[in-house]
């Protein structure tokens, strides 16, 4: 929530959207480095202002 500048419930549902990748650790999820370095590109390469070079 800190990194992205989100509420949580704004997470969660992108999360239930299937747009922010998460893993399970025992009971509670998280949310991997590499799942938010994901979703920043996902939403740049929508505002279509960002050469999509890294794949």
């Amino acid at each position: 929530m800190r990194l992205l500048n989100l509420s949580r419930s704004v997470i969660y549902e992108q999360i239930r959207a299937g747009r922010l990748r998460t893993v399970k650790q025992g009971r509670s999820r998280r949310i991997p480095d590499s799942a938010i370095r994901e979703y920043v590109a996902l939403l740049e390469r929508e505002a279509g202002g960002v050469n999509d070079q890294a794949a």
